[in-house]
């Protein structure tokens, strides 16, 4: 294992599931009983600000009802022992990745409990309700929108994300659809530098083809199954 050093882990809706909330994309290209281009675009806040408002708060508030599972109490432990460099990158805009203990990581496509300033792009944490208008503590404007990386836009610290996994030594895609750019394309950048790569899912994503093993599973099997490994034996490696 001492060729193992750095690990960038990619998590999407599949480890989020069976916490009970919904994935990214339902039945007839529905989120959450939504077309995603009337709810995740900007035209979509210019048009119907409300829907979208409301869309968000709603998801704000059935957050309450949802605990980290045991593929998120995993992935923590490896954030609490392992000795190398570890990111873990979630396109997920729930917080139960922090909720479980996990530190090293960071929300590419934004944060459910969190405001965005459309003014001035200062980000504040948000719990409650997301009025239109509410106001931006920074700047003073009443442009607060919900933290989320809608469709056309970049999402978070793409910069460090390269970064990150230009210098991995092992990359892992978690529950992941690998249908989504920029993160479907992780995969290939990490293995570019001579990383390792592994995926965990339920099912063949669009990008398993560029993976050097793939385990299907549900991630509460696969995700605590190789952390133990991982920290105890070369096992978890991709072979």
């Amino acid at each position: 294992m001492t060729h193992i050093r750095n690990i960038v882990v990619l998590t999407g809706a599949g480890i989020s599931a069976e916490s009970g909330i919904a994935t990214f994309r339902g039945p007839g290209g529905l989120w959450e009983g939504h077309r995603i281009e009337d709810v995740c675009t900007p035209q979509a806040l210019v048009i119907d600000p409300q829907l979208v408002h409301r869309f968000y708060d709603m998801r704000r508030a059935a957050l309450a009802d949802v605990v980290p599972n045991v593929a998120h109490v995993a992935l923590a432990r490896l954030d609490r022992e392992w000795p190398g460099d570890l990111l873990i990158v979630t396109q997920n805009v729930d917080d139960l990745h922090e909720r479980a203990g996990a530190r090293r990581m960071l929300h590419m496509h934004g944060e459910l409990r969190s405001a965005l300033c459309a003014d001035c792009g200062q980000r504040q944490t948000w719990a409650a309700s997301l009025p239109m208008g509410a106001v931006c503590e920074a700047c003073g404007a009443a442009a607060l929108r919900p933290d989320i990386v809608f469709f056309g836009e970049m999402p978070y610290e793409m910069e460090g994300i390269e970064t990150a996994l230009a210098q991995a030594d092992l990359f892992v895609s978690i529950g992941t659809s690998g249908a989504v750019y920029p993160a479907a394309g992780f995969v290939q950048l990490a293995a570019a530098s001579g990383a390792a790569t592994l995926e965990l899912n339920l099912e063949r994503s669009a990008g398993s083809g560029f993976f050097d093993e793939t385990r299907l599973g549900t991630a509460g099997t696969l995700v605590p199954a190789w952390v133990d490994a991982l920290l105890g034996d070369s096992a978890a490696l991709p072979r």
